[in-house]
């Protein structure tokens, strides 16, 4: 068959074992689920009322435009409705952005590690990634700045970054800005911001109108934990969600999704609920991973990347024996990381113990 060439070079997203998986294949009575960063104090209450009368009419087509959320984000940034467009998820609001901007032989400009999807949806569009590596964990801009040429058409940005949790401060972002070409994208993926404690965050959502080529991405699957529905938003000028528009498939996210955001974004008592759960199990965490000795990111996100000094992938399939899914670090290039999503109390000890009980156990292994 003649597949499209740009396809050899792309691998499919492998995403975080799900529990029944794991529950199946080991035979084990009870998982934590810690890999996906996904809120594991669940939804607001309200989301449950908003689906039962959702699903009272399931043969109807959704609202194709998802009037009601984005005069919702209006009511609540300030911004117009004509400029968010809603996706399911932060993968397809991605998708978006390279459908409507790259072409054949365009560069995008990309920070590693971090999102894999941005490479994947670049090389589908038969663009060309450059990679800049982080500095102390950190996002370069000024390495990112310096790569630029008369070739690049997307700068991808991830803020908190993902593995990392690290953040750029918004009067780092703004000198960035101010040198980048106002021709040149610059897509920021803010899916983490509900849990920066940081100073210096940027309020991306209020330069969009200062600065043309700016879209900033967002998700309801994190804070708000509608991971399951796919739905996100982004924002940009007027002109650019238009544009973007022109790729959306019409009914691209389902009624329950739709009513679920708006009761979401409604429930801002959940959310700092889960933004103190995370702020109370980042600090657990942090002292836990010093008593073991191990070195680790301070974050900003609801995730953390720890160094085990030892091989992930090795020790991921040893705290799957003992009920804990997490994520190596292979896959981002940090092979003697773990990333570890900020669970409920519970599910912290569980990790924390099963964590050094396999510690212990290659210590023992490993002096005979």
């Amino acid at each position: 068959m003649p597949y499209r060439s740009c396809l050899e070079s792309i691998n499919p997203y492998i995403p975080g074992k799900r529990l029944e998986e794991v529950t199946r294949e080991l035979g084990l009575q009870s998982v934590v689920k810690l890999a996906s960063n996904e809120n594991n104090m669940g939804c607001s209450p309200r989301v449950k009322e908003a689906v039962a009368a959702v699903l009272d009419a399931p043969s109807r087509y959704p609202d194709g435009n998802c009037t009601e959320l984005r005069n919702e984000l209006s009511s609540q940034t300030g911004l117009k409705p004509q400029q968010f467009i809603i996706g399911a998820g932060s993968f397809e609001l991605i998708a978006f952005v390279a459908e409507t901007f790259i072409a054949p032989g365009d560069e995008a400009i990309m920070p590693y590690p971090s999102f894999s999807w941005y490479g994947t949806v670049t090389r589908i569009k038969d663009g060309r990634i450059i990679q800049v590596p982080l500095g102390d964990h950190q996002v370069d801009l000024d390495a990112i700045r310096q790569r630029i040429t008369d070739k690049t058409k997307v700068i991808w940005l991830c803020n908190p970054n993902n593995p990392t949790g690290t953040i750029f401060t918004g009067e780092q972002l703004a000198a960035f800005l101010a040198e980048v070409p106002r021709h040149i994208v610059v897509a920021v993926d803010e899916a983490y911001c509900d849990f920066v404690t940081g100073d210096g965050f940027p309020d991306t959502l209020q330069w969009i109108e200062q600065y043309s080529n700016l879209i900033v991405l967002r998700t309801f699957s994190k804070i708000h934990g509608l991971a399951s529905l796919r739905i996100g938003y982004a924002a940009a000028s007027e002109e650019t969600v238009g544009y973007m528009n022109r790729v959306r498939q019409i009914f691209n996210v389902n009624a329950v999704a739709q009513v679920s955001a708006v009761a979401s974004l409604r429930d801002a008592e959940f959310r700092e609920r889960v933004y103190a759960n995370n702020q109370e199990g980042k600090a657990f965490l942090y002292s836990s991973f010093s008593d073991l000795g191990l070195e680790y990111i301070p974050t900003e996100a609801s995730f953390i990347m720890v160094h085990v000094k030892r091989d992930s992938e090795e020790l991921f399939q040893q705290l799957l024996r003992e009920g804990v899914i997490i994520r190596p670090g292979s896959g981002y290039g940090m092979n003697e990381w773990l990333r570890v999503t900020i669970g409920t109390e519970e599910e912290n000890r569980i990790f924390i113990a099963a964590l050094s009980k396999v510690l212990q156990k290659s210590v023992l292994s490993a002096t005979g």
